[in-house]
């Protein structure tokens, strides 16, 4: 089992990590508290997945360190930091029973058998699978294996639990229903979680800090509230949702879709801009319509499909209207 004196911080300092002559990781430095549910998120390439790699110990680093509550743990081999693993595919014994592969790691620790079945019904309640204990991995969804998986990384109670797209495999609707899932579990158990995605959905929903990375180093971290409403840069207003990129007097302000009013019609003093719909996209609960206004930008705005949705057609001419707290300015250079 788990070290009752660890408690799943986790402290980053300084970490790169080169391949030859390429730097996929570089120079990072992160805090992350326990029992957090932290995201790395990024596209590919931005070093996410090799910084988890890291901190789970199947890479070496080349510079800086990792500690555990304080103390490093850069030397110390995968297997001896009791760390939780969940990947994509899952890596279920498909010749074991749900149980058996839930137990398997507290067998290879040589715990007591009622112990382990103790434990294996405790992780098996937890994930809503009591019922599918004696069936084989592949007698289930794709939901439900991922569920095992999980179950089985939380069996032998991990300071931390390292998760890398696991959700990747499944469709939308199973993948919104397993996020939900995911993040009750995380509320009950109370680990430390450190999940990859380049999902900006899958990121916004679930976690407490979200940690932007690109090109091997972080651009932001914060709450996704955080860094939805206040974006520093303009990577991460692209990257992390849908901004339009306003420029005036040398400065560059980013302004979220659903944060503009629009107005038919050339009339309204408030206007900050004007132009003509050229079209407009229907998606049940909201329409998209992207405006060509008069100084030749394109305009995106979200709006519910109530506000004005018998008014507007494409060619219609409209005004456009925003809050200044709507419009946040950006670090350029």
């Amino acid at each position: 089992m788990a070290d009752p004196t660890q408690t799943g911080s986790l402290q980053i300092r300084n970490v790169s990590k080169f391949f030859g002559q390429f730097r996929a990781v570089n120079d990072i430095c992160l805090d992350i508290r326990n029992g957090e549910f932290l995201t790395l998120l990024g596209p590919s390439g931005s070093g996410k997945t090799t910084l988890l790699m890291m901190i789970a110990g199947f890479l070496d680093i080349s510079k800086g360190e990792i500690a555990l509550d304080g103390a490093s743990i850069s030397d110390v081999p995968a297997e001896k930091r009791n760390f939780g693993m969940v990947f994509q595919g899952y890596a279920l014994f498909p010749h074991m029973t749900v149980r058996d592969n839930v137990g398997y790691a507290l067998s290879v620790r040589k715990r007591p058998a009622d112990e382990i079945r103790n434990r294996v019904d405790e992780m098996l309640e937890l994930v809503q699978l009591q019922e599918f204990a004696d069936r084989k991995p592949g007698q289930l969804s794709g939901g439900q294996q991922q569920r095992v998986a999980l179950a089985r990384a939380l069996c032998f109670a991990p300071p931390v639990l390292l998760l890398d797209e696991p959700l990747g495999a499944l469709d939308k609707k199973l993948r919104v229903e397993v996020q939900e899932q995911l993040k009750d579990i995380h509320r009950r158990v109370g680990t430390t979680f450190i999940y990859v995605t380049h999902d900006q959905e899958e990121a916004l929903s679930m976690s407490d800090r979200i940690v932007i990375m690109r090109d091997g180093a972080i651009e932001q971290v914060g709450t996704p509230k955080e860094l939805y409403e206040r974006p520093i840069n303009q990577f991460t207003a692209s990257f992390l949702g849908k901004s339009n990129f306003i420029h005036q007097n040398g400065k560059v302000f980013a302004l979220r879709p659903e944060k503009i009013d629009l107005m038919p019609g050339n009339e309204n003093a408030e206007a900050r801009m004007r132009g003509a719909i050229r079209n407009i996209t229907y998606f049940g609960s909201m329409q998209r319509i992207i405006v060509d206004t008069d100084e030749g930008a394109e305009i995106e705005v979200d709006i519910d499909v109530w506000r004005n949705a018998s008014d507007l057609a494409e060619g219609l001419r409209v005004d456009l209207l925003w809050k200044d707290s709507a419009a946040v300015e950006l670090q350029t250079g």
